[in-house]
């Protein structure tokens, strides 16, 4: 596989902080498929100069809910915290298809968002949290406003156009405010 660009790839965890002293990370996972993208076998990318750099995962555990990875050649202290908290990485072919509605963070930043309405609230800047619980963050000119992505507020998302349609529950844009 030949490796794209650095900024072609797709966030799907973050190293969080080293665990012992054998080069394993807890890794805190973006994505909603932690076992099957960390799993054995399977290549990440870090950040190595405007390109990505390949770690292969060689073992992999859970703790406390986060998957704590070992990559093929780090096997020290020294050269797990030389990872920092680095972001993890992958190219966009490697991802399974979604189903009908179903999003990647990645494909919602950008988007406009705008209430039934018309009126625009800005673009989304990122999105917070998991698949059940997540959050539009939306940069405009009232500021950051927290957008839940439910269904019943988010009623038409079109990636593709680069628009999502909102209709806001009472209050909900006043909270912030």
């Amino acid at each position: 596989m030949t490796t794209p660009g650095w900024d072609a790839m797709v966030v799907v965890g973050r190293i969080a902080r080293t665990h012992g002293l054998r080069g394993e990370v807890a890794v805190e996972p973006e994505t909603d498929f932690p076992e099957e993208r960390f799993a054995p076998g399977n290549v990440v990318f870090v950040a190595d100069g405007g390109a990505g750099r390949p770690l292969q995962i060689e073992h992999v555990r859970t703790h406390k809910g986060r998957p704590l990875v070992v990559f093929e050649g780090i096997d020290a202290i020294e050269a797990a915290e030389a990872l920092g908290r680095a972001e993890l990485r992958v190219p966009l072919e490697v991802l399974d298809a979604l189903p009908p509605g179903v999003y990647r963070h990645h494909e919602l930043v950008g988007c406009t968002v705008e209430t039934r309405e018309g009126a625009v609230l800005g673009r989304v800047t990122r999105v917070d949290g998991a698949s059940a619980s997540s959050l539009l963050v939306v940069h405009g000119a009232r500021g950051e406003v927290l957008v839940p992505l439910a269904a019943e507020i988010c009623v038409s998302i079109d990636p593709a156009a680069g628009r999502i349609v909102i209709a806001p529950p009472d209050g909900l844009l006043d909270l912030n405010a």
